[in-house]
């Protein structure tokens, strides 16, 4: 039972692609639930990270970056942030300080603003990256942006001030018993997290033009019959192009080989048993466009 006083809800990181949401919504967690590469749109689903403490339960829900859609995915992509944003009960507006704030960063301010209901909390991230003048004169800038209810500058790599903006967070938040059972620190399918591990081992590897043109589906995950210290992981990459697949593959196997390994590694991590993975590519061509092979991929409208 929740103390008198106790904060339950949910907040919402949103920002341009590759401005630090999801290695945030990692380091307020205390362990890695969403796959994060320095590539822009990483991340490709809504993902719920959950805070406990002793006060509150802070549920952190992890967008895609809004942006200018080129394609039906992008379209897809962008219609998932924007109705999350009116189901939280606070947005985290991300902006990193060693970047100048640029049209993406004020296209998504005007979409915030449109956002009447909810208040919205201006982060500045990535303040590790940036000297004392820089992170001066982006929280200055980010001031002018809009009319934010409070800008906190941190840094998730080293940890700064991630406390401040908790506590601002919750803040936020409605008196409400937990939303979630305690320990539980994600929602998310361990099929799920499993694939979305091995997209980012072939993120990780690939050339700069690929990060768009992989998708990643588990089609089977089960305990290896008659023991139980092995699991079974049969997965697929899907990319649009024969060539794309040449890459993945690399010169004689070596990198998808590199990738198997890594990503093994990962899912051994996550689920604290040994993994046998059976990593295997298919074309599908021009999947982003096409809205049958979406849905397929677990894209839906």
């Amino acid at each position: 039972m929740s103390s008198p006083g106790y904060r339950a809800g949910f907040a919402c990181f949103a920002g341009r692609p590759n401005v630090g949401k999801s290695t945030l919504m990692n380091a307020l967690v205390g362990t890695k639930i969403a796959i994060t590469s320095s590539k822009p749109q990483t991340t490709r689903r809504v993902i719920r990270g959950i805070v406990h403490r002793a006060d509150a339960q802070l549920v952190i829900v992890d967008t895609p970056g809004l942006h200018r859609p080129r394609t039906l995915l992008g379209e897809r992509l962008d219609s998932l942030v924007l109705s999350t944003l009116s189901e939280v009960d606070v947005i985290g507006f991300c902006v990193p300080a060693n970047e100048p704030v640029g049209k993406g960063d004020r296209f998504i301010a005007e979409k915030l603003a449109a956002v009447s209901k909810t208040p919205v909390v201006a982060v500045v991230t990535k303040c590790d990256l940036a000297s004392r003048e820089q992170i001066a004169r982006q929280l200055l800038a980010v001031s002018e942006l809009g009319a934010w209810a409070e800008i906190v500058p941190v840094s998730a790599a080293s940890g700064e001030q991630l406390d401040v903006l908790a506590e601002v967070l919750i803040g936020r938040m409605p008196e409400s018993p937990p939303l979630y059972p305690g320990g539980e620190l994600t929602d998310e399918p361990e099929q799920i997290m499993v694939a979305e591990l091995i997209r980012e081992a072939v993120l990780e590897g690939v050339r700069d033009e690929l990060p768009h043109s992989i998708a990643v589906v588990v089609e089977e995950m089960a305990p290896r019959q008659g023991r139980d210290d092995l699991l079974d992981v049969y997965a697929f990459m899907f990319v649009e192009r024969p060539s794309q697949k040449a890459i993945v593959i690399g010169h004689q196997g070596s990198r998808l080989k590199d990738v198997g390994t890594r990503a093994r590694k990962q899912i051994e991590a996550l689920l604290g048993t040994r993994v046998f993975l059976d990593l295997r590519i298919k074309v599908a061509k021009d999947w982003q466009r096409d809205p049958k092979q979406l849905r397929r991929l677990g894209f839906y409208d």
